[in-house]
């Protein structure tokens, strides 16, 4: 599979007169929870010829494959790359750090170099308490709920967690997430979830767990509201200049 992604990512270099310069994992593979029939979610970033960055009419900056059981593939244009790092946002910061890496260039480096400089601890914890509270919401109060879902809500509030005690973009890995923020209390049901996550279909539907409810909606409510008292940080266009300017220009 990983040469098929590579094969098709040069064929979108050519059809689309662009280079990738990083292309990786992730979705749940890159989590480390994928199930028997997940899918590839393939997430690349590119940059277009000098010219076409010169041009009065606007350009459209992402690419995206037809989706198909097996594959997700879509990418994001430098331009729009760096001025959504400059806005810290926290889905860039998951690519520059997946474990899944597909295609990378010296790119690559020189955006991690600097994106530490852009973290907001205050976006990153809305993005995450977001994605967390909606995915409860809609998937987990009803009594019987898909497993997967349970790790679309489990993860994002153990960031949540890992970002309000560390003040850094959290890991990729949920096992890593686990560890360091799980209340002990909670493990031993959380790796039966993870055991029929991952080798069940993704169809499965189990009992809603409560203890799980319960520990999710308090910490929801709970990060919630540390959000609200935080202030947000500014950032500047320097470094992103610098290097949109050398990677046109290579």
């Amino acid at each position: 599979m990983r040469e098929l992604i590579v094969r098709k990512l040069r064929q979108i270099e050519k059809d689309h007169n662009i280079r990738v310069l990083l292309a990786v994992e992730s979705g749940s593979r890159a989590w480390g929870f994928a199930s028997p029939d997940s899918d590839y979610d393939v997430r690349f970033i590119y940059v277009r010829p000098e010219k076409e960055y010169l041009r009065l009419e606007k350009v459209r900056d992402v690419i995206e494959l037809p989706i198909n059981n097996e594959l997700d593939i879509n990418g994001w244009d430098l331009q729009k790359t760096l001025r959504l790092l400059y806005r810290s946002n926290p889905t860039l910061f998951e690519w520059f750090s997946s474990p899944i890496i597909y295609v990378e260039t010296e790119f690559a480096d020189q955006f991690r170099g600097i994106m530490t400089d852009y973290f907001s601890t205050k976006r990153s914890l809305y993005h995450y308490i977001s994605m967390a509270e909606g995915n409860y919401r809609e998937f987990l109060r009803v009594k019987m709920v898909k497993a997967k879902k349970y790790f679309y809500v489990l993860r994002p509030v153990l960031a949540c967690r890992w970002v309000i005690n560390r003040k850094t973009q959290p890991p990729m890995l949920f096992s890593e997430l686990v560890s360091a923020e799980l209340p002990d209390a909670l493990r031993q049901e959380v790796e039966r979830l993870l055991d029929l996550k991952m080798n069940l279909p993704e169809v499965k539907e189990i009992p809603r767990i409560d203890i799980l409810n319960k520990y999710l909606d308090e910490s929801i409510t709970e990060i919630k509201n540390r959000i609200a008292a935080m202030e947000d940080s500014n950032n500047n266009w320097v470094k992103l200049n610098d290097l949109f300017l050398r990677t046109i220009y290579v």
